[in-house]
């Protein structure tokens, strides 16, 4: 197979690792029940603190590469997790609107990565590097696009494993699912409720800031105003959507939209023939694509086109893409839980 082609598919799964992460941390977060809607903000403080704190540790000059980075990812997840807690505390103990509540933190946490980020703009710092695993980077075609990445992207394959044992598999994984749906049941049996929402959106925001570090110290490294990363909290929301809630269909959500990235940003580098000719489109439409093409997949997968599609399949088949393709949200998500 061409090798350009085999890098290029690398380079979309090292692309999509941010997504990937924050979109399992949304996930994480609302099948507790919780709506997360600050991650476009979240995100961008992530990233920002996140590489300030490593090139801080930088400058002092006192501990080493690893150490740098180390320092900078904690401090993104915790900018995240603490954002993530103010929605779930906003929610749980003062009974706010979480939508209301998150996407005004979104705004804020934009705006104040910006005004942070000012000192920060367009200076080299540290970077996390690839390294390939032995043996299986010898793989064909897998190793190539797999397995020659960097730690954070070893560490989402990991996590999206981890993510769904951990819901499918577990007895916390099904009390988690049983206070997303139905807290009051899950309260009957004596699971703490509030406790444990309070926990996964912790968890959930530690990793979309993680996913923000992503950004800064990977995949763009350093900062830039506007950053890199805009509009991508919202991607992870909408990819939370199309994977029903589900690991495995979330990342797959986090790859295709990596991938329509890739061609769009490829139709502008190279333009699209076709038959020999050459069809122009304008660079906003170029940039928009990816977006509307993710807008048409949740459509399809929302509405009734995939179930009048699956009546054409054998009926073991259709049990099992019925399974892999449901999309209901959990019932109790966005809704407040009080204890008699």
């Amino acid at each position: 197979m061409n090798e350009e082609f085999l890098n290029t598919l690398g380079s979309i799964i090292g692309t999509a690792t941010p997504l990937v992460i924050a979109s399992l941390g949304e996930t994480i977060t609302e099948r507790a029940g919780v709506v997360n809607l600050s991650l476009d903000g979240s995100l961008a403080l992530a990233a920002v603190t996140g590489f300030a704190a490593a090139w801080t540790a930088q400058q002092a000059g006192v501990l080493d590469l690893p150490a740098q980075l180390a320092v900078g990812i904690s401090a993104a997840m915790l900018v995240g997790a603490l954002i993530a807690l103010l929605v779930g505390f906003s929610s749980i103990k003062l009974r706010r609107d979480q939508v209301a509540v998150g996407f005004v933190l979104t705004l804020l946490a934009a705006d104040l990565a910006r005004f942070l980020g000012a000192d920060y703009t367009r200076i080299p710092g540290p970077q996390i590097t690839r390294f390939a695993i032995p043996v299986l980077e010898e793989i064909p075609v897998l190793g190539i696009v797999f397995f020659q990445q960097n730690l954070l992207v070893y560490f989402s394959y990991i996590l999206m494993f981890v993510v769904w044992f951990w819901l499918f598999r577990t007895r916390g994984g099904l009390a988690l699912r049983a206070i997303g749906e139905r807290p009051e049941a899950a309260y009957a049996r004596g699971a703490p409720v509030q406790r444990l929402r309070y926990w996964y959106t912790f968890v959930g925001g530690a990793l979309v800031g993680l996913a923000g570090a992503a950004y800064s110290l990977n995949v763009k490294p350093g900062w830039s105003s506007p950053p890199a990363m805009q509009g991508d909290g919202w991607i992870a929301l909408a990819i939370v959507i199309f994977g029903g809630w589900h690991p495995f269909r979330v990342v797959l959500g986090a790859y295709l939209f990596a991938a329509l990235r890739a061609i769009s940003g490829y139709i502008q580098t190279n333009g699209l023939w076709i038959f020999g000719q050459e069809i122009s489109f304008p660079f906003v439409l170029l940039n928009t694509l990816p977006w509307l093409l993710m807008i048409v997949t949740l459509l399809i997968v929302s509405g009734g086109l995939t179930e009048r599609l699956l009546q054409y399949m054998p009926r073991a088949v259709q049990r099992r893409l019925r399974a892999f393709l449901r999309s209901d949200p959990p019932r109790a998500l966005g809704t407040r839980f009080e204890a008699e």
